[in-house]
């Protein structure tokens, strides 16, 4: 390890123990090219985080290039500007930098590490991967077999077979309705022209959110993305429509051969601008997004052993909201699991929460959240992740309030309002015993 790199992870983990809060100071940055950014400064440690996000993401592949985009965000570090994979990657060590570059269905992002002394060559490294990517021919090949090699893996991975079909099912032929890494075929014969493509298509600067944390000044930020971002694309690709999600209740089964059977289940969800986000949040708490406290974890594990762990979140996209969750059970158990599912899911509709469910699960909510302001590198992130949710900068200051705010009527309505048993569809991989299979719409 590089004198210089041990220095900079020194510095994470110097930052990291900061005593953990949620008071932090917000500034809102605005560059003279016009670009907007959120910071955290503070100056006691040399290191900055750096934080992009694109929105758009693998959404933006276009029609017949599926795995495009994913393809193009993994040769992003495989070499820019006048340096090839093994130049780009000397470079970034001898700065003590670290560079990540990853897509979602909604967002490609971009993570960056690096000391104070080191910083305009490091940005200058950084700009060169997102301005002039190479896209070199064996740089190409090598990354193209990692992807195929892990599309390959997951047609054995009853995970990814259960997503890929529930996807499918809830959302058709709006990107979200396949994987956004593609196919084998797709991958195959995607070419350079495609990757160039979708690098103009999905980073621009009509759609980039930033933020940054550690020993920066709102001055110096500013010049920064300037000299960063100024010479990508003015626009990309249009964003895709909304997609309605429309559900029946009932099970689709897709054959695998395993011992145990994975489930996913779950219906139209709730938006994250709705005004009953938050009692819709905390009441998901109780029913399964609460850890061994929830209801779906007492009824299926504690209580009957039919698994090892079961859950349900608020899955909020782009052009789509879901409530779904997770569910793994012996062949022969798997139809039980589910029973006990459903009469959960029409049990708290019906009846709601109790008061100590309520308070249980806001006491975590607030206790849980000051401790994700750890580093830099976590606050740079959520800062970022606040801009694209549309909270205002003052959310860290207000969050737990909003928790606090939420009544037991307010958990009684929006879960008689959210939870709709008669929605409620299980996507099914394996080979499950007494299981009914009913046609989706």
């Amino acid at each position: 390890m590089s004198f210089l790199r041990a220095i900079a992870l020194g510095c994470a983990a110097v930052f990291a123990a900061v005593p953990a809060h949620a008071e932090i100071d917000i500034r809102e940055v605005q560059s003279p090219g016009g670009l907007t950014a959120w910071l955290v400064e503070e100056p006691s440690i040399p290191f900055v985080a750096l934080e992009l996000r694109f929105r758009g993401g693998a959404s933006l592949d276009r029609d017949g290039k599926r795995g495009a985009i994913n393809l193009m965000t993994g040769l992003l570090e495989e070499g820019a500007g006048e340096r090839d994979a093994r130049a780009f990657a000397e470079a970034a060590e001898s700065l003590a930098a670290s560079f990540s570059y990853d897509v979602y269905d909604d967002a490609l992002s971009v993570s960056a590490r690096f000391l104070t002394e080191n910083r305009d060559e490091a940005v200058a490294l950084l700009r060169d991967s997102l301005v002039a990517p190479r896209f070199d021919a064996d740089a190409v090949e090598r990354v193209r077999a990692q992807v195929i090699s892990g599309l390959r893996s997951d047609q054995t991975d009853p995970d990814a077979i259960a997503s890929r079909a529930f996807d499918a099912e809830l959302f058709g032929d709006h990107p979200y309705g396949s994987a956004f890494r593609g196919t084998v075929e797709s991958v195959a014969e995607l070419t350079r022209a495609d990757l160039e493509q979708a690098h103009d298509d999905t980073l621009a600067r009509d759609r980039v959110y930033i933020s940054a944390a550690g020993d920066i000044s709102a001055d110096e930020l500013a010049q920064l993305i300037d000299d960063l971002l100024g010479d990508l694309p003015e626009t990309g690709a249009p964003m895709p429509e909304a997609v309605d999600v429309a559900t029946t209740s009932g099970v689709t089964v897709v054959p695998f051969d395993t011992p145990q059977s994975v489930a996913l289940f779950g219906h139209e969800g709730i938006d994250i601008d709705d005004p009953d986000f938050f009692p819709a949040y905390v009441m998901n708490v109780v029913l399964g997004g609460g850890g061994f406290e929830a209801r779906l974890m007492s009824e299926v594990r504690e209580k009957r052993g039919l698994t090892y762990g079961v859950y349900s979140y608020l899955a909020n996209k782009d052009h789509a909201n879901l409530i779904v969750g997770r569910v793994a059970s012996a062949n022969d158990r798997i139809a039980e699991a589910i029973d006990v599912i459903r009469a959960e899911w029409q049990r708290m509709a019906e009846e709601g929460v109790t008061q100590d469910e309520m308070d249980r699960a806001k006491t975590y909510l607030t206790g849980a959240y000051p401790l994700r302001f750890d580093g830099n590198g976590p606050i740079a992130d959520i800062l970022v992740g606040m801009q694209m949710d549309g909270f205002p900068i003052d959310y860290p200051l207000t969050r737990n309030e909003k928790v606090e705010a939420v009544t037991l009527e307010d958990v009684q309505r929006v879960a008689a309002r959210l939870l709709q048993p008669e929605a409620l569809r299980f996507v099914v991989v394996g080979q499950p015993e007494g299981l009914e299979e009913t046609p989706g719409q």
